[in-house]
């Protein structure tokens, strides 16, 4: 399930009551530290993946709070930055249409200190752009989007080559029909110029790819697709695993077609030394979660065999994975779902999980949320940091005096 979806669903309480859960297990509590709840002037509803430095700072994005005297009095966003102490502090709250609004996702962090990222919309045309953040806060609007042939709606975390250019994806534009519009893939320079490496056409190419991006050493970029890839998932596709020669050559290494085979990635994937992928998808698996599915954990091979290594099933294993996994170095494999675990959340569809998959395929659910103080809604990817922690962020949960009765969001991290 793509991950704006989920929000609507979950975030949003859709259909879905939204009362403080029961407190969390104790076989889960001596495994889980809340490391800061948001109130909103420091930020709200983190749905991005964390990013850390070599002297072990967080740094992480919100999709709205900071300045409330901007964005009609919900914040436009921030960019934040958690010290080892626990402290946290925002180094920048946009401001408005010009800066940027709603950085949904990830940081990039470089040699020097800089961050980049991406704000959803906002901009000159507001259809998003991607900024820079010196190590003295100032921020640098590097491209704003104009939504037609050059892109809109950035939502993922972008990556870097040696040369210093930047890789990206956008979830909407790339055509000058709005209705043909279902993304691009972009590269951009260090001066700002913007080269668009492919447009998305929906079918069998695929459409809107949410999520980022990765590449290998002789420079292809692979990704995946929510929708298209075919006529399955009722007419719009199940979404497709995209790989991208330096020569703008795309190759649609696995179609999903829904039911055990999985349906509607939103997340960028990762590799092992033999060249295998994976990723997570939303949908599909099992029968469950109305019938879509609750989503899988897959493995694609080079030569595009998919091997779907869990289903979750809509019990205490999680349901909707989301964002990107993160491996360990014994191969194991972890993430997110960002509902399911704890049955008594929300009318049993659960605050979300953090899990763990062996090599051997055996799940182990790392905790669930339990709502409330203690976070809800996890949307996000892990980050891995060199104390052996996983840290993340719900997009819910902790101070629940923050927003409209649900918190604001908290960072955390688990015990592997």
């Amino acid at each position: 399930m793509s991950r704006n979806i989920v929000l609507n669903k979950l975030a949003l309480g859709v259909g879905i009551a939204l009362s403080v859960c029961a407190p969390l297990d104790d076989a889960f509590a001596n495994k889980t530290d809340s490391l800061h709840a948001f109130t909103g002037p420091d930020g709200a509803g983190s749905e991005a993946r964390l990013v850390a430095d070599e002297a072990g700072n967080i740094y992480g994005t919100t999709r709205s709070g900071g300045d409330f005297s901007a964005c009609d009095g919900d914040g436009c966003g921030t960019v934040f930055k958690l010290a080892p102490d626990g402290t946290l502090t925002v180094l920048h709250a946009f401001g408005g249409k010009g800066d940027g609004v709603n950085p949904v996702g990830g940081l990039l962090i470089d040699t020097s200190g800089n961050l980049f990222g991406t704000t959803a919309v906002g901009g000159l045309a507001n259809q998003g752009t991607v900024f820079k953040l010196a190590p003295d806060g100032t921020e640098t609007v590097i491209y704003a989007f104009l939504g037609g042939s050059d892109g809109s709606q950035p939502t993922a975390t972008l990556i870097a080559d040696r040369a210093g250019n930047l890789y990206g994806t956008t979830n909407a534009g790339g055509h000058s029909d709005v209705a043909a519009n279902k993304g691009t893939v972009f590269r951009l320079a260090p001066d700002g110029t913007e080269t668009i490496l492919h447009v998305f056409a929906g079918g069998t190419d695929g459409a809107y790819p949410y999520g980022g991006l990765m590449a290998d050493r002789a420079g292809h970029l692979f990704g995946t697709t929510t929708q298209g890839g075919g006529s399955a998932c009722g007419g719009s596709g199940c979404g497709t695993v995209f790989k991208l020669a330096p020569d703008g050559r795309e190759t649609i290494l696995h179609t999903f077609v829904g039911g055990s085979d999985g349906a509607g990635p939103d997340g960028a994937m990762i590799a092992d030394k033999a060249h295998n992928l994976y990723g997570v998808a939303g949908r599909g698996g099992a029968s469950g979660c109305n019938g879509s599915g609750c989503g899988i954990v897959f493995k694609l091979a080079a030569d595009g065999t998919e091997t779907v290594l869990h289903v979750f099933d809509n019990s205490s294993d999680g349901v909707w994975p989301s964002g990107t996994l993160v491996a360990g170095k014994s191969g194991d494999l972890y993430g997110i779902t960002s509902a399911g675990g704890n049955a008594k959340c929300h009318g049993g569809t659960g605050c979300g999980t953090v899990f763990k998959l062996a090599a051997d395929g055996h799940e182990e659910v790392l905790h669930a949320f339990a709502g409330g103080s203690h976070g809800d809604l996890p949307v996000a990817g892990l980050a891995l940091v060199k104390s052996g922690y996983l840290y993340g962020t719900t997009f819910r949960g902790g101070d629940m005096n923050c927003s409209p009765g649900w918190g604001c969001g908290t960072i955390f991290k688990v015990k592997k």
